[in-house]
């Protein structure tokens, strides 16, 4: 399971001209989901986001959590996260679940995280085209593999 996290100072998304989603302070959470990925992946990964010191403190320093700043997060599905470009021009997807397999573990991980943020998540909607709008406040881009803990 991979996220790009992207702290924003405002993000949205759109969906055939209707806005689903909007937020101002918090982050818009890529996700990627893999075949292999266990509710293990979500528990982690989740605990992960909501515990990250990317919002800035009194002092200016990145040193507090999104519960700290009691800030919101959009959720939104994206198996390209899982794009392989090693051959050629055209990115293969191959890694990237198929929707019977990664929509509830889409679901699962938007539940997790409306938990552990102690406020409901908002969302994109899986497979759908997506406007996705947002200023990247710092700009503050983190991706995380829960197979490679780093």
């Amino acid at each position: 399971m991979r996220v790009l996290i992207q702290k924003v100072s405002e993000a949205s998304v759109t969906i055939e001209k209707k806005k689903v989603a909007s937020i101002t302070t918090g982050m818009l959470v890529l996700l990627g989901i893999e075949d292999d990925d266990t509710i293990d992946d979500i528990q982690w990964l989740c605990r992960k986001i909501v515990q990250l010191r990317i919002f800035n403190d009194e002092n200016g320093v990145m040193n507090r959590s999104i519960l700290d700043a009691q800030g919101e997060i959009i959720v939104v599905s994206q198996f390209t996260l899982h794009a392989k470009t090693k051959k050629g021009n055209r990115p293969s997807y191959i890694r990237a679940s198929k929707p019977e397999f990664a929509i509830p573990m889409y679901e699962q991980f938007c539940q997790q995280l409306s938990a552990d943020l102690r406020k409901q998540v908002q969302t994109g909607e899986f497979g759908a085209h997506m406007d996705v709008a947002l200023i990247n406040d710092g700009p503050v881009s983190i991706w995380i593999d829960s197979k490679n803990k780093e």
